[in-house]
């Protein structure tokens, strides 16, 4: 009923402004082409149009049009991708659920499946990480839970910098898009948590809006117990490393975006800020994720990418 009801709004609300009729007036639908319901279907979402086919076989057929669903699909797709599925509609779906890696494989490009619109994880290659290059701090290697050849793996540093960027014209505009750090832990891990960690979100040379710089806490056994928290962390004196721990207390006003949070991916993701995504008009967007004032040895962060997708609460 609830589904009947909204498609019912839906169709209404759109038929009314293209055919230019009061909303209220009763009309057969069937009495369309299909072409113009297909038409009046693509002023919806994605997930409009899955609604609408479940209650009627006028929608569900008009629902399979090539010229809809290419509505959703990114407006540069085919420079991309080899048509080779069999309608538009399937390869919309497979890009929702098959992301596209893009400049060599460090970077990939997925549809958000409501609304069609751009997410993009920027991989660890593609990152500026300090030391990244010198294998005594950082190493490269392969996770089979990655989407890109290469993940990064912290070794043993004591200034901890990462930084990403982006050209807003490549995201999908009038969106306002979360950029989160996907992350996980081995089992070596030491430092992390022994002091607040800084991100932030920024345009660079534009005039966009985002959210600015805030602190957060790495390690996820912040979020587990976070009145109490064991550190371990590491010098290195020579060839000599000596380990110990102390106890540290997290502010008590922090909130779960805070700390990282697990994904359905198996990998774990921290908050770096947000911005607003208007006509792509804003130059680049730079993420970055700093650990700095605090100077200690820390290891075991294992870094995929820097992810943006568009925040849940987007029209």
């Amino acid at each position: 009923m609830h589904q009947s009801l909204r498609s019912h709004y839906l169709l209404n609300k759109v038929s009314s402004n293209i055919l230019n009729r009061p909303p209220n007036n009763k009309w057969d639908i069937s009495v369309l082409p299909e072409g113009c319901i297909s038409t009046i279907l693509s002023f919806t979402s994605p997930q409009d149009v899955c609604v609408l086919s479940l209650v009627s076989m006028i929608f569900k057929s008009a629902g399979y049009s090539d010229v809809l669903w290419e509505k959703f699909l990114p407006s540069d797709y085919k420079d991309v991708i080899i048509n080779n599925f069999s309608s538009k509609k399937e390869l919309y779906f497979h890009l929702c659920d098959n992301p596209l890696l893009l400049f060599e494989g460090n970077m990939s490009l997925n549809l958000e499946r409501k609304s069609g619109k751009k997410c993009f994880m920027v991989g660890a290659k593609q990152l500026d990480i300090t030391g990244g290059d010198n294998p005594q701090y950082w190493k490269w290697i392969s996770h089979s839970c990655s989407r890109f050849a290469n993940v990064a793996e912290l070794l043993n540093v004591c200034w901890l910098s990462i930084k990403g960027k982006i050209n807003t014209r490549m995201l999908s505009p009038k969106t306002i898009y979360a950029v989160h750090m996907v992350i996980k832990f081995s089992e070596d891990t030491y430092g992390l948590d022994h002091a607040a960690t800084d991100v932030n979100v920024e345009f660079v040379g534009g005039v966009g809006h985002a959210s600015g710089g805030r602190s957060v806490y790495l390690h996820s056994e912040c979020n587990m117990r976070p009145n109490v928290h064991y550190v371990r962390h590491q010098h290195q004196f020579g060839l000599l490393r000596h380990r110990y721990g102390h106890i540290i207390r997290p502010p008590t006003f922090l909130i779960s975006t805070h700390f990282p949070s697990e994904r359905r991916d198996g990998w774990m993701e921290i908050e770096l800020g947000e911005f607003y995504n208007d006509q792509g008009e804003d130059g680049e967007v730079e993420m970055s994720l700093s650990q700095s004032k605090s100077v200690h040895w820390k290891a075991g962060l294992i870094v995929q990418g820097i992810e943006l997708r568009p925040k849940k609460n987007n029209a």
